[in-house]
């Protein structure tokens, strides 16, 4: 949204462009959500027939000093942006207005006429209020504020023991326009960057030599942007603001990457390779992220324990080949069951007064049905299996003899 050097650069266009004019004529929408405190008929008839003697601005709102009250002013939102008629003014990026567009603008929601043609027009994303009825130093509206970044700067002093009595994010702290008034989301990001300042540092827990320098890269940014007329254009090449609107993956400044973390409600830009959260924050961090890795370690040795590599898979393929098939029958413990239960088998053939053919058949039913485990019990259980396939055979041999 427009912050401080943009509306700046607003009012720097008004003051040079609109005043001692008189406004002949006035269009505001009826749009509620625009207009705040008014009709829109009182509004425009309250305002023609008037001069622009100043144009004020604090923090992030601007109005205009007329002749006799009230006087309109003007909350820029997240789009809105000033226009004059054939003066280039510095807009804020995401504006919806063209230079070639109709004039006023389709999106127009506060448009004047003054003497000598000169036309301006606040765009959609601003709210218009009547609400201003005389002048103080301030618009009174505006005196809850906390000073202006770029008017009334705090001392060095001020600023450090102000932070140290904040428990919140220091990002937060800065949005706060009751803290300083003026300081949005590009402006906190990007004074936090150069000051090498987490987002999410607590501010009482900053150092004097951090606040210090916070302080000076407040005063340096917003004193470069309103230089050069909010043109991002002419911004320093290594202020993060060219980059922090990129996709995450794809944000770099200076070869470092920019990630993104949600801080005093905004999305936060921000280089963790140069802001490091410090003290008892960075402590705690520090030992979040060796949690994290161990548990990533912890769970990396259990997939290689329960899978082969790659080479211990070879080396079984290789012993597999050079041992030839496994023979049917494995071990010492199952060589020993499978004689035993062939040996009983076939002293139970032999009571039975069996021959050798009944014994090849046995053996032969034997290798065809029973697989030999090591278990005991499954063993008596095939060895009875068998001693019963075995006394049928014998039966119908006996039976055969006796026809």
């Amino acid at each position: 949204m427009p912050e401080l050097p943009e509306v700046e650069a607003a009012r720097r266009a008004i003051a040079e462009n609109c005043l001692g004019k008189k406004i002949k004529r006035s269009v505001i929408a009826d749009d509620s959500k625009v207009i705040d405190g008014i009709s829109r008929s009182d509004f425009e008839a309250s305002i023609t027939g008037k001069t622009i003697i100043s144009a004020h601005r604090k923090g992030k709102n601007l109005w205009l000093e007329l002749d006799s009250p009230p006087f309109p002013s003007f909350q820029f939102g997240m789009t809105g942006a000033i226009y004059i008629k054939g003066v280039a003014v510095t807009k804020y990026k995401r504006s919806a207005v063209n230079d070639a567009d109709e004039w006023p603008s389709k999106y127009s929601k506060f448009f004047i006429e003054m003497t000598a043609w000169s036309c301006h027009s606040l765009t959609k994303g601003g709210l218009l209020k009547y609400a201003c009825s005389k002048i103080q130093h301030w618009c009174p509206q505006y005196l809850n504020s906390g000073p202006d970044a770029l008017l009334e700067p705090m001392t060095v002093d001020e600023f450090t023991e102000s932070l140290s009595k904040r428990k919140i994010a220091v990002k937060a702290l800065l949005l706060d326009q009751s803290f300083i008034a003026g300081i949005g989301n590009w402006i906190a990001d990007e004074v936090l960057y150069q000051a090498r300042i987490h987002p999410l540092q607590i501010a009482a827990s900053l150092s004097k030599e951090s606040c210090l320098t916070l302080h000076q890269c407040i005063k340096e940014v917003i004193e470069k942007a309103v230089e050069v007329g909010a043109d991002s254009s002419q911004f320093p090449t290594n202020w993060i603001f060219h980059s922090r609107e990129n996709k995450p993956g794809r944000a770099f400044v200076d070869g470092k990457k920019i990630d993104f973390i949600t801080a005093g409600g905004r999305t936060s830009a921000y280089v963790p390779e140069l802001q490091k959260l410090s003290g008892s924050q960075g402590a705690k961090e520090a030992g979040k992220r060796r949690r994290q890795t161990s548990k990533r370690k912890s769970s990396k040795n259990d997939d290689d324990s329960e899978e082969p590599t790659n080479e211990e898979e070879e080396n079984l393929g290789s012993a597999k080949l050079n041992k030839g098939p496994a023979p049917r029958d494995r071990g010492k413990k199952r060589s020993t069951k499978r004689k035993s239960t062939e040996s009983e088998d076939e002293d139970a053939a032999a009571d039975d007064g069996n021959d050798n053919g009944n014994n090849d058949d046995t053996d032969q039913v034997l290798k065809r049905t029973g697989k030999m485990t090591i278990n005991n019990k499954h063993a008596k259980e095939e060895k009875t299996s068998m001693k019963k396939v075995q006394t049928t055979q014998n039966n119908r041999n006996k039976k055969k003899k006796a026809k």
